[in-house]
């Protein structure tokens, strides 16, 4: 019998079927989320993660593979800016040409390469392993040939030869440092004065992951209780905060669980607890907050209040909203209301409040340390939709509380746009208002400026760069 003929063997490497990593499957289905539903990280992420137990096992998906996934999805959104330089410099076309999912893989895969300490060969390997599993093999070799080119130098190598020279052009080159659009760096800024290194500073800080920040609801949890959390210190300026300085799930702790406690930046207790202390003329009975979704300063104050003996009204637009707060109240020690209700047009009558935050909608250029996927989204033309609300609400703020009464408006932005603006325009319609010294109001905290409002900065006091201007009624 003869010998059948045997079929030639293709030359070259056997096939290799891709690792699937539940890690960086995982990173990247969180990017996609942010890129075509315009969803928040912060928000998406937390399901994933628990899918991802579910499915894999704790033995195989545990807190080291958490804290992974996690670094990836936020160092990549962070430094998104600085990466799509660096991508541009190895890629024959531009990036508005390169497909969504390729360009995500990429940018994880740079960050892994320039933002972390996974070994290189272990870093592209991983992304083109995640190449072939979502995009196919034919993307994968273009995701090996771009990584590879990245991994030929380290971060600072890259900065310079991709960012302008800062004498050139400060703010571009700042811009592509720092990983922040050119007309956000300019607006901050100018919202913080100063040279070089204030501003550099706040970019930086922009850019380093926040610590989670607990605040005891007073007359229903204590900082003691909290205190004795593992990694728990107590805050910088507020009596009622604790930070987790090694972060953890704020949703294991019983306090947060039961809402005695919550997670609130020390930011937001301290605009809530100048309001509450600020000095004012008669009666402290009646008070409200007027934009009050998703209720964390409302609880604060709410407990504060009951404190005194005071009710608080808690106002919300949205139905949705004025649920979250109904939720965050639930089980205040003193009376409340909460009510959906547009606070352009409200339904209490003028003069009715001793006390009034409101805490206005707007570009939340305060707080890229939690939502960094925002300053991407973010335009200048945003501007011109919140300013005539942010004023609409503050004159309805300025109505609403009684003569010698007092007015706190906030905003989570330090864009002078929304803050000082915002308060010199409306304050010219009511002469019968004026500003009140809101540092007092601050003990122990530091750089607050000249006064008479605030301005709070992550670089300078670890908060988000929460605004506060207090205005007292007077006739």
């Amino acid at each position: 019998m003869s010998e059948q003929p045997q079929r030639p063997r293709k030359s070259g490497k056997p096939y290799r079927r891709p690792q699937k990593d539940p890690v960086r499957l995982l990173a990247f289905e969180a990017l996609r989320a942010v890129d075509e539903r315009d969803a928040y990280a912060n928000l998406v992420l937390p399901p994933l993660l628990r899918k991802a137990r579910e499915k894999e096992g704790p033995e195989k998906f545990d807190a080291r593979d958490a804290a992974l996934a996690t670094e990836l999805v936020y160092g990549t959104l962070r430094r998104q800016g600085t990466y799509d330089a660096v991508i541009s410099a190895c890629v024959d076309r531009p990036l508005r040409e390169v497909d969504p999912p390729v360009l995500d893989v990429l940018s994880l895969g740079a960050h892994q390469l320039l933002g972390t300490r996974i070994p290189t060969h272990a870093a592209v390997s991983a992304s083109v392993d995640l190449a072939r599993v979502v995009l196919g093999d034919g993307r994968a070799k273009f995701v090996n040939a771009v990584l590879r080119k990245i991994a030929q130098h380290d971060l600072d190598e890259w900065i310079e030869k991709v960012a302008p020279p800062y004498d050139d052009d400060p703010e571009d080159h700042l811009a592509v440092v720092h990983s922040h659009p050119r007309w956000v760096v300019s607006a901050l800024w100018d919202s913080l004065g100063g040279g070089r290194a204030g501003i550099e500073d706040l970019l930086e800080a922009d850019n380093e992951r926040p610590e989670v920040t607990l605040v005891a609801r007073p007359g229903r949890a204590t900082t003691e209780e909290l205190l004795r959390e593992e990694a728990a210190v107590a805050g910088r300026w507020s009596p009622y905060a604790v930070r987790l300085t090694e972060g953890g799930e704020p949703g294991a702790i019983d306090a947060v669980r039961d809402g005695r406690a919550g997670v609130q930046d020390e930011g937001s207790q301290l605009v809530a607890l100048a309001l509450a202390n600020a000095p004012l003329d008669g009666s402290d009975t009646k008070w409200l907050d007027g934009c009050a979704g998703p209720g964390g300063k409302a609880a604060l104050l709410a407990a504060l209040a009951a404190e005194r003996g005071a009710v608080l009204l808690a106002s919300e637009k949205q139905p949705h909203r004025a649920g979250l707060v109904a939720r965050a109240l639930a089980g205040n020690p003193g009376p409340y209301q909460v009510i959906a209700a547009d606070g352009t047009r409200p339904p209490w009558r003028p003069g009715s409040f001793d006390r009034v935050l409101m805490d206005v909608p707007c570009t939340g250029l305060g707080a890229l340390r939690r939502r960094p996927e925002a300053r991407w989204r973010r335009r200048p033309e945003d501007l011109d939709g919140f300013g005539p609300l942010q004023r609409g609400l503050l004159r309805t703020a300025i109505e609403s509380v009684r003569v010698g009464g007092v007015v706190g408006y906030a905003t989570c932005s330090p864009h002078l746009a929304e803050t000082r603006a915002v308060v010199s325009d409306v304050l010219k319609q009511y002469p019968q208002a004026e500003l009140i010294d809101a540092r007092p109001l601050l003990p122990g905290v530091p750089a607050l400026g000249d006064g008479p409002d605030v301005q709070l900065w992550p670089h300078l006091h670890g908060t988000d760069a929460m605004y506060l201007a207090l205005i007292k009624k007077t006739g």
